[in-house]
């Protein structure tokens, strides 16, 4: 059982690692080399990653993190409460941070865009499209890639504690 447990937690640490590289990565490259394109053509690459974003593998690793946190919560209960305040902390974090901000903030955000036939929009219209969806997706992402980063920094430390605490 402690086997699986610990097992548990490595997956954890290993999806919420790539979700917040991949929140990172996006903050720190892909918004800001974009952000310097025209309106039409930030607006067709944001619909275009949108869209290719959203498939099995991202699925797995977005919310992987959440329902395995849940799992961990429940197989560390007679562990140092430290280590279960730490997972709980760090599900918590994802949860509200990531699931949440994404399925309320920035997924509204991506469908109001998608809506959009940025070809056959006036110049006047992409511009306003911009501007109610660039900042703003840009300040919820903001708060996923902290929140997420924040998350695995939290799991990695409860799997320190938790390997001596197995030792």
């Amino acid at each position: 059982m402690e086997s699986f447990k610990f097992f548990a937690l490595i997956v954890t640490v290993l999806f919420t690692g790539l979700s917040a590289g991949l929140c990172f990565t996006w903050t720190n490259t892909v918004t800001k080399g974009i952000g310097a394109l025209p309106d039409v053509v930030y607006l067709q690459s944001f619909q275009q990653m949108n869209r290719a974003i959203l498939n099995p593998t991202f699925f797995l690793v977005f919310f992987a993190p959440f329902f395995i946190g849940i799992l961990n919560a429940f197989l560390y209960k007679g562990h140092p409460k430290i280590i279960l305040f730490l997972l709980l902390t760090a599900t918590l974090l994802y949860f509200f941070g990531v699931v949440v901000v994404t399925l309320f903030g920035n997924v509204p955000l991506n469908e109001m865009l998608d809506k959009t036939d940025v070809l056959q929009a006036t110049t006047e219209e992409l511009y306003t499209l911009r501007q109610q969806f660039e900042v703003r997706w840009n300040q919820l992402h903001l708060i996923r890639t902290t929140t997420s980063l924040l998350s695995f920094l939290l799991l990695v430390i409860s799997l320190y504690l938790s390997g001596k605490h197995t030792l």
